[in-house]
């Protein structure tokens, strides 16, 4: 395939790895960019920026392909050392950098210097339209039905895609509730360049974490997700477990809550944990309602290879009934 994607970053097909924290390690990454998309290392996985700059070297032998680094930059009270972190990805020679959250303008112009390529992940039309105004080259759309921080706009992605695509000059990649060829095909319908996967791409072989959790993407339906944080106004999609339930509970009290009475469920540590040892019920686990189109644990290469032939029969099948 061939397109502003493809070109910009160098990849055969437009199909990009999200970049998603304690699952984007350079197995996954050169897993996806072997298969013709492009892998996205996760920055805040690692622990140091010399942890960052040696994953970063160990993809590079893992993959002759490109690859990508994803920032979340957080509002927190300990934010991570981002000027370190971008640091290492520009002394690393990194040349794709994917975006999330409140990144500083002049984060984005020091990136655009160095020749860096930057995709922004975007929740709402508004805010894509300011990443475009500050230079980044692809916005990721990213719609309600998405894992992670959907944003608090509730729009789902036959909606935001297209009024993206409409209000931008930049390509546009989409986000959220895909899992295969017709959502592909459907977002290039749309007017998107090309698409973001998250979800789908832990239930696949090479994704680094236990087999129960896999098998609980594949077991879930569409319906087995749940929406936390939304009295904090930070909402967060994922799969529903004991731990989620307890968060809700917390946020139904009278009076509400703070964060500081859910940190304790929620920690990034014990997210991690369980999704090492597949104990369910032990932390978070990030998933979107894609979940319910999710059937088996491919290979990366199987599941792109698999995507991009469904994709092509689906639009040429549209095309057809015309």
């Amino acid at each position: 395939m061939s397109n502003p994607v493809t070109s910009l970053l160098g990849i055969r097909y437009p199909i990009v790895q999200g970049g998603m924290q304690w699952v984007g390690t350079a197995d996954m990454a050169a897993a996806v960019s072997n298969a013709g998309g492009l892998g996205t290392l996760s920055a805040l996985t690692q622990a140091t920026p010399e942890d960052l700059g040696r994953e970063i070297e160990r993809c590079r032998l893992l993959t002759d392909q490109p690859f990508g680094v994803n920032v979340t930059m957080l509002r927190t009270t300990s934010p991570p050392p981002y000027e370190q972190i971008f640091d290492t990805i520009i002394n690393h020679g990194v040349r794709v950098v994917e975006t999330a959250g409140n990144v500083p303008p002049e984060v984005f112009e020091r990136l655009r210097r160095a020749g860096i390529t930057v995709l922004h992940k975007c929740t709402s039309v508004r805010h894509a339209i300011t990443a475009q105004a500050r230079g980044v080259h692809v916005v990721s759309i990213d719609g309600f039905e998405c894992a992670g921080h959907p944003g608090e706009d509730d729009v789902p992605g036959l909606v935001l895609i297209p009024a993206a695509v409409a209000a931008l000059d930049i390509p546009v990649i989409a986000s959220g509730g895909i899992a295969d060829g017709r959502g592909m095909a459907a977002a290039l319908a749309l007017g998107a360049h090309g698409v973001n996967m998250g979800t789908r791409f832990v239930a696949t072989r090479e994704a680094p974490v236990h087999e129960r959790i896999k098998q609980a993407l594949v077991d879930a339906r569409e319906i087995d997700t749940r929406l936390m944080f939304r009295t904090l106004k930070n909402t967060a999609r994922v799969l529903s477990n004991t731990v989620s339930e307890q968060v809700l509970e917390l946020e139904r009290r009278p009076g509400g809550c703070e964060f500081a009475d859910l940190r304790p469920l929620v920690a990034g540590p014990r997210g991690r944990a369980a999704l090492a040892s597949g104990s369910l019920d032990d932390g978070v686990i990030w998933a979107g309602q894609v979940v319910g189109l999710i059937h088996d644990i491919p290979s990366c290469q199987e599941l792109i290879t698999r995507m991009v032939a469904q994709c092509r029969e689906r639009l040429t099948a549209a095309a057809a009934s015309l």
